[in-house]
């Protein structure tokens, strides 16, 4: 990398990212770029890296070129590749039309998990469509130190793992991946949501993201807790015929999921960029040595 590359810093309830904009995909940025790029205190610092490309210039998203301009080739803050990201889509959204690549309104946004549909309100908020959850059969298990919880396998075009907890202090530091098993539930690793009641239809959640930690909100993980959270309450909105919506409060602050008799799960919440600036090719260089 022989120049300087743009940069800006975004978060969505405190779930932080690096966005590179690149439209026509031309920045190779390899696992290793990404994760030096992601450490907290020799590089930028994020939980992981929005690479703002269009789907026609992107080998994994030229067939969505037709529904969606824009490609979020989203990566963990370890430099893994992940399918999405609930609060990277709407920190994505807040990009593109500070950008002047959108305004406010419906956008489609391709990711690795199909194309979602955003909403980019007056007063702020971003709503993202998310799609509809999947919730494979078989029991789960997840453990911290000696305790262990029955946990809901939920699917939302990324593997998640919901416990229901007395206390959030029971899931630990989550510095490292909470156990589970069976393995085979979760071949390539799972995000772990451990959660305690609110209220009526509210919750609070703490995370281990697949990949990146503890961090301080998860989309994806507040949409599989709202869905687990509704059929515990048997507030399953395809057999009530009513809407289900949740307040999940995370670390970071507050998110409003819906899901629709339909499937269809809706979220909504707050999206800020904080800052921009280039980054150094010589210092990348010497963190990639």
């Amino acid at each position: 990398m022989s120049t300087r590359i743009a940069f800006l810093k975004g978060h969505g309830t405190e779930n932080d990212f690096v966005i590179v904009p690149d439209p026509e995909n031309a920045v190779d940025l390899s696992p290793a770029a990404v994760a030096a790029l992601c450490d907290r205190r020799a590089g930028i610092g994020g939980d992981g890296l929005l690479h703002v490309v269009r789907s026609a210039a992107h080998p994994e998203a030229r067939t969505m070129a037709a529904e969606a301009e824009w490609f979020m080739d989203y990566r963990n803050g370890d430099g893994s590749i992940a399918e999405m990201c609930g609060n990277g889509v709407r920190v994505f959204a807040r990009y593109l039309q500070r950008a002047g690549h959108v305004s406010e309104g419906d956008i489609a946004v391709a990711t690795r998990g199909g194309v979602k549909t955003v909403h980019i309100a007056k007063e702020g908020d971003i709503t993202v469509g998310m799609g509809r959850a999947l919730l494979p059969e078989g029991d789960v298990t997840v453990s911290v130190g000696g305790r262990s919880w029955p946990a809901r396998n939920v699917n939302m075009g990324n593997p998640h793992a919901v416990a229901f907890v007395d206390d959030l202090a029971h899931a630990g530091d989550l510095l490292a991946p909470p156990p589970f098993s069976p393995a085979a539930a979760y071949p390539d690793g799972v995000n772990v949501e451990f959660v305690v009641d609110r209220g009526p239809r509210h919750v609070a959640l703490r995370v281990h993201e697949r990949g990146s930690g503890e961090t301080r909100s998860c989309g994806t993980g507040a949409c599989a807790v709202a869905v687990a959270t509704a059929r515990r309450d048997g507030a399953d909105p395809g057999v009530t015929g009513t809407p289900a919506t949740y307040t999940v409060d995370v670390p970071g602050g507050t998110l409003v999921i819906t899901e629709r008799p339909d499937g269809e799960i809706e979220m909504t919440g707050p999206a800020v960029i904080v800052a921009e600036g280039v980054i150094e090719p010589e210092w990348l260089e010497s963190a990639l040595r």
